[in-house]
């Protein structure tokens, strides 16, 4: 690790913003610019916005309706990470991109409002991921995970794991839950840290390396997929119980994304083939008491049920030759899709009503419906290019 500056901390103001007395780090000089290149694209922690980092600054953009809700272009460089703190003033920018300026080993929190840098965080090696919630700054490097409160920067955690390139890491947002999750030491492995009960729990997931991860905003479920991509797993993160495995192909593929709907009754997955595919979970949780403590919200009333939801995975006509015909034959594929280009990276999250958004690294936006009884073909309802590629 390395080094953090910032200034004399105030506290938070009502925006849940951090506040700071004092002239802090140099901040990024905001202009005109030549026309911009896409960078990096990143949903915010509710998926109602996401933000675009640029060869030259960033824009963050709304999701329902769909428009750009504001830019920031620098005379010179880019940004490869622009993180998001809810739809609050506050982000964290990492240089990267063509021609960038600032360093890929280096954290700045920008306050827009004040526009200016609050604070920066330098390490030794280039940063993976930055993952933000209203009392914590988590980095991301390939081996290491370095916590900080966000009042006043201190350090609180450092996790060791497996060369982590793809920067993986899942924080809850609920503020009785401060869970995290991240690969293991052991291929395969997802870390599971419920800071507020002290407690660390290891979820041996899939047999080769984990591609992508996601976790309910309270930190309870987990969702992962492995490097093969061919099927996506549902775990209790009190336990480490596998709850639900649903298939998304027999062919390996690069999985791009995980998104669970908030009501945890959909999952939505997007890869390099082309296709983003719904599934139906059978995963209930119900909580006794909204009010409750962490400990009684995790220990207590969690109770994760299969249960028929409105819409069924199709399985196999030959599922019922299960444990005489290969593996696949029995599994649960996807209940709605859609087809999207294989040129690219696509990310998917859930909106409201049945309503799915896809953003593209080829400046592309979608918006689409899915049947929640009958599934099949989703319908799109919106396409817009934000950026050119």
């Amino acid at each position: 690790m390395d080094s953090h500056k910032n200034l004399q901390p105030g506290g938070y103001d009502s925006r849940n913003t951090f506040i700071s007395n004092s002239h802090g780090p140099p901040e990024p000089e905001f202009g005109e610019s030549d026309e911009a290149e896409l960078v990096s694209v990143s949903w915010n922690q509710d998926y109602s916005c996401f933000a675009a980092g640029t060869s030259h600054g960033f824009r963050i953009y709304n999701c329902q309706p769909f428009k750009e809700t504001f830019r920031r272009e620098l005379k010179d460089g880019g940004f490869k990470i622009v993180e998001m703190l809810f739809r609050s003033n506050i982000l964290a920018l990492v240089g990267g991109g063509p021609n960038y300026q600032y360093p890929s080993n280096k954290v700045l929190i920008w306050d827009d409002h004040q526009s200016r840098c609050i604070s920066e965080f330098s390490f030794r090696s280039e940063i993976r991921a930055v993952k933000l919630r209203r009392d914590r700054i988590v980095v991301v490097l390939e081996h290491k995970i370095y916590v900080y409160n966000f009042l006043d920067l201190r350090l609180l955690h450092q996790i060791e794991n497996l060369a982590n390139p793809r920067g993986l890491c899942c924080l809850s947002h609920h503020m009785n839950t401060s869970v995290l999750a991240c690969p293991g030491i052991r291929r395969g492995q997802v870390r599971v840290e419920h800071f507020g009960l002290n407690m660390v729990q290891i979820i041996n997931a899939h047999d080769s390396n984990i591609a992508c991860m996601t976790m309910t905003l309270d930190g309870l479920l987990l969702a992962t997929a492995s490097t093969k991509g061919t099927l996506i797993r549902i775990f209790n993160t009190m336990d480490g119980t596998r709850l639900q495995e649903v298939r998304r192909g027999v062919d390996r593929a690069d999985i791009y994304s995980i998104a669970l709907s908030p009501n945890v009754q959909w999952l939505a997955v997007s890869s390099d083939k082309g296709t983003v595919h719904i599934f139906s979970l059978r995963v209930r949780v119900i909580r006794e008491d909204a009010n409750s403590t962490e400990h009684e919200t995790s220990s207590n009333s969690l109770q994760s049920l299969v249960s028929p939801a409105s819409g069924a995975n199709p399985g196999s006509s030959l599922s019922f030759l299960r444990g005489v015909l290969p593996k696949y034959f029995s599994s649960e594929w996807s209940f709605s899709q859609f087809h999207v280009p294989e040129v690219t990276q696509y990310f998917a999250a859930f909106g409201a009503q049945n309503t799915i958004a896809i953003i593209g690294m080829d400046g592309s936006f979608y918006r689409c419906n899915f049947d929640p009884v009958n599934g099949g073909e989703m319908t799109q309802l919106e396409h817009s290019r934000f950026l050119n590629s």
